[in-house]
């Protein structure tokens, strides 16, 4: 494909309460590396593309475990740093029933990542020969200095004619008291230099303050979206419609607004093997139809597929190639593949 994508983003530690256990109950854990930008470059690795991070990790034997996880993932390292101590973690609790998963973030804004200025990086080589650069709201949401990072990225990327996939993924507890307010300026900003956005209505009403009076979600999403698009100058408008069963039982739908039309999905029932970094699997599905020249519908409904299949992989960074991808479109069942 030789199609070069680039994510910034923090690695972080998962530790997994096993056996769908409360964190009271577990007498041990299971760990893994991940993170957003991990998940993006993961499977878009797995499609084929040269997907690399830009990040930082503890100068310690846990930087250097965790760059060694992502390299098992095909995602290259070049770009990751070795700067100060700390690593990110999060605990998952996985729900069952009406009980839903629970995660709990410890040393997050203390982690090499988010007190790595990006003056450390090389950014003249980390953008060489980029097709496409991935942000997501959640690092926006650390501290100033990590929307500082972005700030200066960005602008880089737009001079070098990348494009720019930006994941609003707001956090409410990250952003903190008046969140939706403190985040909005600087979402605008980076709206305004994006070419593809993942968004919900949440956002378009909560952070950038729009309104509508439409019930539904596609409602909603057909009246605002094309006010973003318009207002930002943004090429494509992507997500998901999820409605919660249950912690083991969701139905979605993803949509994909471009060139002022709207496109869904079908309707999938998903059952629950992992709900975490499912998005992302939807986000790599949309920046694989932008490069592959999808037409808008076979990108929604290729996203769309890859997020209900990303469900079924324990683990936040789904790992199948595009062809697993396709046999979920073709709603094609089989019991063992020999």
């Amino acid at each position: 494909m030789n199609k070069n994508i680039v994510a910034y983003g923090e690695i972080m530690m998962r530790l997994e309460v096993p056996d769908n256990l409360l964190l009271r109950q577990a007498e041990n854990l299971k760990y893994s590396f991940t993170g957003t930008g991990v998940n993006i470059t993961g499977l878009l690795a797995q499609f084929g593309y040269n997907s690399s991070l830009i990040s930082a990790v503890p100068d310690n034997s846990i930087g250097s475990s965790a760059i060694g996880a992502i390299r098992r993932l095909g995602i290259h390292s070049d770009l990751i740093i070795k700067n100060n101590d700390n690593l990110g973690m999060y605990f998952l609790e996985k729900g069952f029933g009406n009980r839903p998963s629970n995660v709990t973030y410890t040393n997050r804004q203390h982690s090499s990542f988010n007190t790595t200025d990006i003056s450390k990086y090389d950014l003249i080589q980390s953008l060489k020969g980029v097709d496409i650069l991935h942000i997501c709201g959640i690092t926006l949401a650390m501290n100033q200095l990590t929307r500082d990072n972005i700030m200066k990225l960005v602008k880089a990327a737009k001079e070098k004619n990348i494009k720019v996939v930006f994941d609003c993924n707001f956090r409410a507890s990250l952003w903190g008291e008046n969140g939706n307010q403190r985040a909005k300026p600087f979402y605008e900003t980076i709206l305004s230099q994006a070419d593809i956005v993942i968004m919900s209505e949440k956002d378009a009403i909560q952070t950038l303050g729009l309104s509508t009076n439409h019930q539904t979600k596609e409602g909603q999403l057909e009246e605002l979206l094309p006010i973003v698009a318009q207002k930002f100058n943004i090429n494509k408008i992507a997500g998901t419609i999820r409605t919660v069963q249950d912690s083991t039982h969701n139905t979605i739908k993803g949509y994909l607004y471009s060139n002022e039309n709207m496109y869904y999905s079908k309707i999938y029932d998903v059952n629950i093997l992992d709900r975490i970094g499912t998005g992302d699997a939807y986000t790599c599905g949309i920046i694989h139809g932008e490069l592959s020249s999808m037409a808008p519908q076979d990108i929604v409904s290729f996203s769309t597929a890859s997020c209900v299949l990303a469900h079924t992989i324990s683990g936040d960074t789904p790992l199948f190639d595009t062809d697993d991808i396709i046999k979920i479109i073709n709603n094609e069942k089989n019991d063992i593949e020999r």
